[in-house]
């Protein structure tokens, strides 16, 4: 099961504008005649209930959209290039190289941007005005985005199994769903997270989670630990199972399990939790479960004393599991319907307020000065550069944000080179 995979999406380019003038017999004054360019193709990631694992996206897989077309004479605007949508397991987590979390894709249809499509130039006849009747500019379609994403999939389920390795997990899961897990005497006997569903009547039902096996040291990664800790995130009841023919004191073991749980996500402290002490077919264990269950119940915990190989007491077990779950959901619900009076929303105008782009003009090695700043490279990559109008164009946006005086504060002298995103011009004061 390929549970997390890295993926370089590139979003297209947007078309260029076009610089056309309209050139037609018994017809004065043609005027510009350039179209817009097309917007560039966009990404989206879609969960998708038909989608069970990553294993398309394995070995860091690069997915280019198209780019828009150019603007043509006649006023015929490029085409949009069309969106790709890619499909994603419903749990999918997105993040970024740092491992900021972009996006939680749960349901099916839950959607998120990835990467946007570059926007198309806008031809000359855009620019067109009653003192400019024929403007020998346009703009260039805005470059697509390149990024690296790290898709995680975290299993949707109701009520996690956790334990350690052969106790019986496989087993519960085959007995109390149609799941057909494997089952056998060693240790590590489920290598991938396996899920069945548990119905406690046709109208009522909840999804059970066998996970691998914790060990010790598996929040540091040791074993199967971070294969199966990611997946318990997800889980809204946590089902502990011990196994008394373990070891000699299987107190100890739901102790260092938890602590292991624990160590791993905080969050995992508040999780509800049932204890179900397993082969209790046994009968020379039988008094050891009882002590067991005595002394965890002192601790606040419910226990149960099953068999999941002769399923006795299973069915209470996992009708007191569905009557929990059904309560997450209900609160998970009535919170997401809450409003909250503190939330402010800002225009982009109030944020904005009016200034100017934020940049800076740097002195670099080789004795050029260079003007960085996002803004500022944008709008000089939307301008044609090719004609003098669009160069005239360019200056004209550089002298309104008080470039000139920029220059100056970093140290530039009459004759110094100045460098913008590879357009290069000569500072005079």
């Amino acid at each position: 099961m390929h549970d997390k995979v890295k993926v370089v999406l590139c979003s297209g380019k947007g078309g260029d504008g076009a610089i056309s003038f309209r050139h037609e017999k018994c017809i004065e004054h043609g005027g510009p005649y350039g179209g817009n360019g097309g917007k560039g193709g966009s990404i989206y990631l879609v969960a998708d209930n038909g989608m069970e694992s990553l294993q398309e996206y394995r070995f860091g897989k690069v997915i280019k959209a198209e780019p828009g077309e150019n603007g043509k004479t006649k006023l015929q605007y490029g085409k949009d290039a069309k969106d790709i949508y890619l499909k994603v397991p419903c749990g999918t987590v997105i993040e970024d190289e740092t491992g900021k979390q972009l996006a939680d894709l749960i349901h099916h249809g839950d959607s998120y941007l990835a990467v946007k499509g570059g926007r198309g130039g806008r031809g000359n006849a855009t620019f067109k005005s009653a003192t400019r009747r024929t403007p020998n500019i346009a703009e260039n379609g805005l470059p697509g985005e390149t990024k690296t994403f790290y898709f995680e999939l975290k299993l949707l389920a109701d009520v996690g199994l956790v334990g350690y390795p052969n106790v019986g997990k496989s087993t519960l899961l085959s007995a109390v769903t149609r799941a057909s897990a494997q089952v056998g005497d060693y240790a590590f006997t489920t290598l991938e997270p396996q899920l069945g569903v548990c119905f406690i009547t046709p109208d009522q039902s909840f999804v059970l989670a066998d996970l691998p096996g914790l060990i010790d040291g598996a929040s540091d990664g040791r074993g199967l630990g971070f294969t199966f800790l990611r997946h318990i995130e997800r889980c809204r009841v946590l089902l502990h199972l011990i196994d008394v023919s373990r070891s000699e004191n299987p107190y100890d073991d739901f102790v260092a399990i938890n602590k292991e749980l624990f160590k791993y996500s905080q969050k995992l402290q508040d999780r509800k939790m049932i204890v179900a002490i397993n082969k209790s077919d046994l009968k020379e264990y039988a008094d050891v479960a009882k002590e067991l269950k005595e002394k965890l119940q002192s601790e606040g915990y419910e226990v149960y004393i099953i068999s999941a190989k002769d399923s006795k007491n299973t069915k209470s077990l996992m009708r007191r599991l569905y009557t929990m779950v059904k309560k997450s959901k209900e609160d998970e619900k009535k919170n997401l319907t809450q409003y909250d009076e503190e939330e402010v929303v800002y225009s982009a105008r109030e944020i904005d307020n009016g200034k100017k782009p934020n940049y800076q003009v740097v002195k670099r090695e080789d004795g050029f000065f260079e003007i960085v700043g996002e803004r500022v490279v944008r709008t000089k990559r939307l301008i044609n550069l090719k004609t003098d109008e669009g160069i005239d164009r360019l200056l004209a946006y550089l002298d309104s944000i008080g470039i000139d005086q920029a220059i100056a504060d970093a140290g530039a002298v009459n004759g110094d080179t100045i460098v913008l995103d590879g357009f290069e011009f000569d500072y005079f004061e």
